[in-house]
């Protein structure tokens, strides 16, 4: 009898120890997983702290060096100038409060390569520019355009002691423009019905799914024409007697110039490079860049977090890679 019952035990024993034995592996398993991925992430970590270490140290020392001795300061306006992008605002303040603040910058360079961009940013760069030349009034600021310095890039450099361009650089394009599209008639064919609720006559008149009105047309021209009126003005207070405008009518009309051209229209002073200014018009060949950028770290970080994201991605299933 007791023999019989132990038989009958038997099954259920040796299921639990199955059971056991599956739960001991199963940790295993965790814990060298758990190893596995401790290592992977501290090896990120010295990749990270090492490639921090060897990116920021060598431009760092050099850039402080350079800047220790009488210079030149260099800003880039790369770009379109708008808020949040590499030529906003605050980023190109913020490094000509730096370059003139420097005790050891003999003059500042602007060099421009730019469309413009927002009229609001460009006024901003402008006026501080102008304020700046008057707090320091020993350190010239001088703008040096490259491919490009049209309308709003135009406008920063209309504030500068002087101008410089290459003969084939474009150069001007002062004017304001507003663009966009309609869709009134593709949504009509399509079938389509726009349903928009406002409160305020012409709160719609930007809409591009809503038919122009005549009167609203010409309201918009009007803030266009004030934005351009103040353009104008702006640069004529930078570039006083030297403009041609009233041989040239139409040098606010939002032409654009080559530089050789531009230097008779009176747009420019002169034919050159940055490091041309530099050498020969300031006297001081020794260009220290005063450029906010990200620091070598922020790079760094951004790449090693997108490729460690992309990667786990892909490991885990959640997408699969794409041809670019």
């Amino acid at each position: 009898m007791q023999s019989d019952e132990w038989k009958a035990a038997a099954p259920s024993d040796e299921k639990t120890w199955k059971l056991l034995e599956k739960a001991v592996l199963a940790g295993v398993v965790e814990q060298r997983r758990a190893r596995r991925w401790g290592i992977f992430f501290k090896g990120l970590a010295f990749l990270y702290v090492f490639g921090a270490l060897f990116l920021l140290s060598p431009w760092a020392s050099l850039e402080k060096s350079a800047a220790l001795k009488s210079h030149t300061a260099l800003i880039e306006v790369r770009g379109v100038i708008a808020d949040e992008e590499r030529a906003s605002a605050d980023n190109i303040v913020g490094s000509l409060r730096e370059a003139f603040k420097d005790k050891n910058t003999r003059a500042v360079v602007l060099r421009i390569n730019s469309p413009g961009g927002s009229p609001v940013q460009s006024g901003y760069i402008y006026d501080e520019i102008r304020r700046l030349r008057g707090e320091y009034p020993d350190v010239k600021l001088y703008a040096v355009i490259a491919d490009l310095g049209a309308s709003g890039a135009y406008y920063i450099a209309s504030a500068a002691d002087a101008i410089y361009a290459d003969k084939a650089s474009l150069v001007g394009s002062i004017g304001v423009t507003a663009s966009g599209f309609g869709f009134v008639d593709v949504m009509s064919k399509v079938g389509v019905e726009r349903r928009v609720y406002t409160a305020g006559e012409h709160k719609t008149f930007l809409d591009p799914f809503m038919p122009q009105k005549e009167e609203e047309t010409r309201f918009w021209g009007t803030v266009l024409e004030t934005t351009h009126k103040q353009f104008i003005a702006s640069v004529k207070q930078g570039r006083g007697e030297r403009l041609k405008d009233k041989e040239h009518p139409e040098l606010f009309s939002g032409l654009v110039w080559s530089g050789e051209q531009a230097l008779t229209l009176g747009l420019i002073d002169g034919l050159g490079s940055a490091s041309y200014v530099a050498r020969e018009v300031v006297g001081e060949k020794n260009l220290v860049d005063f450029t906010q950028k990200e620091s070598p770290i922020d790079r760094f970080a951004k790449k090693l977090g997108v490729g460690v994201a992309e990667q786990i991605s892909l490991w885990a299933g959640v997408r699969v890679p794409a041809l670019h």
